[in-house]
């Protein structure tokens, strides 16, 4: 039997199948919904319920306790009766389709020391309209699924480039890194996500990168190189290291091409003769811009830095509707083995 879900304050009603999530129900019929990870573990996906029963793969919760604690994950939550939901709906425009193809790996290139980037041939005559920003889900022949950040521009669309880092214990980094050959064969699905370039806002944009969430903000500066954008840029990569930072001259190239762009890279661990900033990427961020009232911005890596970063943003006068956020989390296999979400 089909349960009710209506969102607020939009009063958007959609309905939902005998042990659908509330995300994969409000996907399959259109309707935008916030989320990242889709599986638990970034909150990007949050709202709050306000009436109704969910069921959590731990347990049912009722509309009180989901009052209490203030959210509803909505890629877990299996309704179990009509439900009102207040959420931010963010629509990304219809003519994106959700598709699943086959892509030939078509160039595996090691960037670095734990950072692989895969190029990737769809069949001939099939191209995958996309935002900059946006990731799809990667399927190895054996059924094993990760997610991974677009790190090419839509019009550079001849390819599907992914950057993949090595995570410890992970299988299928592992498999990718190690096993992996050019031609193999590998299933994609996508574009999916909400995070992506908003093109209309006149305001300066930051972004901040943790790791690989370089690769969809590389995605977005290209973009905006292409279409000729002209709201200043700033970008900050935080790393440990020098050789953490795997496309060292690629930021250096882009502010040729487009005057408003700055680039700070920011190690946690400096190398001894680093002459750079160094310590927490969010904390060079206030060091330099003060109040972030009149700034947009966008940020992609570690959940730890992500949260870190929404609080002092928000804190130093960032209006929230104006935080974009892609938080990349492990998964994990029911044999307990961790795999990365890029």
């Amino acid at each position: 039997m089909t349960v009710k879900i209506q969102l607020l304050p939009e009063g958007t009603t959609f309905e939902a199948e005998p042990g659908e999530t509330i995300l994969d129900a409000a996907l399959r019929q259109g309707i935008g919904l916030p989320y990242g990870c889709r599986n638990g573990q970034c909150g990007s996906c949050a709202g709050h319920l306000v009436s109704g029963w969910i069921q959590y793969p731990s347990g049912l919760i009722t509309a009180l306790e989901g009052k209490k604690a203030g959210t509803c994950l909505t890629c877990q939550a299996v309704p179990t009766s009509d439900l009102v939901l207040e959420v931010a709906q963010r629509r990304v425009p219809a003519e994106i389709e959700i598709r699943t193809l086959p892509g030939r790996v078509e160039r595996k290139e090691h960037l670095n020391h734990d950072v692989v980037r895969l190029l990737l041939k769809l069949p001939e005559q099939q191209r995958l309209q996309f935002l900059a920003g946006q990731y799809v889900e990667l399927s190895l022949r054996d059924g094993r699924t990760r997610a991974f950040s677009i790190a090419n521009a839509p019009h550079d669309d001849a390819f599907l480039e992914l950057h993949i880092r090595q995570i410890a214990g992970g299988e299928v980094t592992r498999h990718i890194f190690e096993e992996l050959a050019e031609k193999s064969i590998l299933r994609i699905r996508g574009p999916l996500g909400d995070f992506y370039l908003r093109e209309e806002s006149q305001r300066p944009i930051i972004m901040v990168a943790g790791g690989t969430g370089f690769a969809p903000l590389k995605g977005m500066i290209e973009h905006a190189i292409e279409v000729g954008l002209k709201r200043p840029i700033h970008l900050y990569w935080g790393a440990r290291s020098r050789r953490d930072l795997y496309f060292p001259d690629l930021p250096g190239q882009w502010a040729e091409k487009l005057p408003s762009f700055a680039f700070t890279p920011v190690l946690s661990e400096p190398d001894a003769d680093w002459t750079g900033r160094t310590g927490w990427v969010h904390e060079a961020v206030l060091q330099d811009a003060g109040s972030l009232d009149a700034h947009e911005v966008y940020m992609a890596g570690p959940p730890a830095m992500i949260a870190a970063a929404e609080t002092a943003f928000l804190a130093h006068g960032l209006d929230r509707n104006l935080l974009f956020a892609d938080a990349f989390t492990y998964s994990r296999s029911p044999t307990g083995e961790a795999g990365d979400e890029a």
